[in-house]
């Protein structure tokens, strides 16, 4: 014994103390031992307890003689990694499947594969469990005959299967104060912030953020101290919380991006207030504010075509306090351009597009090459050109914006991380010229940036369906010039692909619908192929009762569903559909008469 003790102190582990259900026999316990080491100094002894950092716990463990360690500082790929290697190594040898197919192909799963496996898997032993189990596991009786191999790429695109766990933990705090604002927070945040940022971001106290996420620390780790960001336990959180489908009334809706943007600019302008005609660096500022300053024009791009009118005409003001502490500077120089566009293209004003435009140039004047910020502001003046050009048709606008996205691209080109707005926004204008003047040359360079920038937005990158529908549209005009069917069957695919991405009832489902529908009329032309007319009748009607359809385009989709009825009834003789003719053309008519909006 004593020989033992000689070689070092014993170590208790106590695992999971915070899933015991009596949580005052938790905190005596806890007591207990520290009232022993303090008598008991000497003992060769050692606890060490593994927990998440529930309030009765930590609240115990502040004290001399403890240490404390956040194992988010510790990632757990490496054990992934290796828990993957053992158990695949040992289904492997018990499946001759597999040794056949090794014998011929080499190693399985390979290196690459066995990466983005544990990446996919995010740190959860429950999860790398299952998808094992996925793989290595038995045909279901009636399925389709797979090998492990086959659903090894399956089980990439797996779901965690943790909804339910995600539902039920929610539920604990949904009745707390500010509730829905933390969480929809968190789950859109650009960068993860502590407990304090959140709360000085939301312009609410600390405790009640902590209070609505002590508990939920099943699910979201919620750091001991405040110097570390609040992260999800998995990513599949985030994918539950913005997925409307899956997580119903705790769903964090993209119009949320406009309430952190309003509140990104209230905390910077606080800054300012404190001193104004200082310059404010983020190096200086809290977390909250530092945020602020750095990603605020991110939330403003994310809530882009989401703002309430009275929202942008805060945002302007808001702005403009700013710029009257920091006259000339750049930084709210641009944040007011920003706003001032975004109000312009919601309300089309050339008043708001002309201000926007000469505080661009201002700040475009301020960042010469090779300044970094450089390509984002012309990127910025070519976006805001074409737009005005798209209400006044002046072409001296479209032409130096394509003059701009040159000048962007040329300084940072593919496969550089930040060319995407460049591609897009070029691609755009050129698709706009071929419109206007004809010129084949535009239409080709249209679809060869568009096809660029998709291939640099791969699944499931967020912009993806944005850059599959403008791909899709760049083939539809250039099917109306040449006729090639391969065109029109290619963007008919890419538009279903980028309706796939935006389920209903997403805001910006209606985009691609609208371009499905045309280009499914236009290959019942060319096909008389009758599944591409009911396809397109049944998409029509979902736009013709679609809330993200305008007054105006609601006229335009009656009448469209009424024409292809009418030639579905001139095709099959269906006399059912003669009814809903009528009536549709009735509403097109009471509508188109009417003055109100819907």
């Amino acid at each position: 014994m004593i020989r033992a003790l000689a070689r070092g102190p014993f170590l208790i582990v106590l695992d999971g103390l915070d899933e015991c259900d009596n949580k005052e026999e938790a905190q005596e316990l806890i007591d207990g031992m520290l009232l022993f080491f303090s008598e008991n100094p000497l003992i060769p002894l050692r606890v060490f307890i593994t927990s998440r950092v529930e309030q009765h716990i930590q609240s115990r463990l502040s004290a001399p003689g403890v240490h404390l360690d956040n194992l988010v500082d510790h990632c757990s790929n490496d054990d992934i990694a290796t828990f993957l290697k053992v158990i695949f190594d040992d289904g492997r040898r018990r499946n001759s499947v597999v040794q056949a197919y090794v014998q011929q192909h080499g190693e399985w799963p390979t290196p690459s594969d066995r990466q983005k496996l544990v990446k996919h898997i995010g740190g959860s032993f429950i999860f790398a469990s299952a998808i094992f189990k996925f793989i290595m596991n038995s045909n279901a009786p009636g399925g389709p005959p797979m090998t492990p191999m086959d659903r090894l790429p399956l089980a990439l695109k797996m779901n965690p299967g943790l909804d339910g766990l995600y539902e039920q933990t929610l539920a604990r705090s949904e009745h707390l104060p500010h509730f829905s604002n933390i969480i929809s927070t968190i789950a859109l945040l650009l960068k993860p912030l502590p407990t304090s940022g959140i709360a000085e971001l939301l312009g609410i106290n600390t405790y009640e953020v902590v209070n609505v996420l002590v508990n939920l620390q099943a699910i979201i780790q919620v750091p001991g101290t405040d110097d570390i960001p609040v992260t999800f336990c998995h990513t599949s959180l985030r994918d539950f919380l913005t997925t409307q489908s899956r997580s119903s009334r705790f769903f964090a809706h993209s119009t949320h991006h406009v309430h952190l943007f309003l509140r990104c600019l209230e905390c910077e302008l606080k800054s300012r207030r404190r001193r104004p005609g200082s310059f404010v660096h983020f190096t200086e500022c809290t977390p909250a504010v530092a945020y602020a300053l750095t990603y605020s024009t991110g939330h403003l791009n994310q809530g882009s075509g989401l703002f309430k009118l009275s929202e942008s005409d805060s945002a302007i003001q808001l702005c403009r306090e700013a710029l009257g502490l920091h006259p000339g500077t750049p930084e709210p120089t641009l944040a007011l351009a920003n706003v001032v566009c975004s109000r312009a293209i919601h309300t089309g004003s050339l008043v708001d597009f002309e201000e926007a435009i000469g505080l661009y140039r201002e700040v475009l004047g301020l960042r010469l090459s090779p300044h970094p910020d450089r390509t984002a502001l012309l990127n910025n003046l070519g976006n805001a050109l074409f737009e005005r050009h798209q209400h006044t048709r002046t072409m001296a606008d479209l032409e130096e914006g394509i003059s701009l996205f040159r000048e962007s691209l040329q300084l940072e080109p593919p496969p550089h991380p930040d060319c995407s707005l460049s591609l897009n926004g070029l691609g755009n204008a050129l698709l706009e010229r071929y419109r206007r003047t004809g010129t084949m040359a535009d239409i080709e360079e249209a679809t060869s940036l568009h096809r660029e920038l998709l291939r640099l937005r791969p699944s499931p990158h967020p912009n993806r369906s944005m850059s599959l529908n403008n791909l899709g549209k760049v083939l539809l005009n250039r099917y109306n010039r040449t006729g090639s069917v391969v065109d029109i069957e290619e963007a008919i695919s890419l538009f279903r692909e980028a309706l796939a991405l935006r389920p209903s009832p997403h805001p910006g489902r209606s985009v691609p619908l609208s371009n499905l529908v045309l280009s499914l009329e236009v290959m019942f032309g060319e096909s008389h192929a009758l599944s591409n007319l009911e396809e397109a009748i049944i998409h029509c009607r979902e736009l013709v009762g679609s809330r993200y359809i305008g007054h105006k385009g609601r006229v335009e989709w009656l009448r469209l569903l009424a024409s292809l009825l009418q030639t579905r009834f001139d095709t099959t003789g269906q006399e059912e559909d003669l009814d809903d003719i009528v009536n549709l053309k009735e509403q097109a008519s009471q509508l188109s008469g009417s003055t109100s909006p819907t």
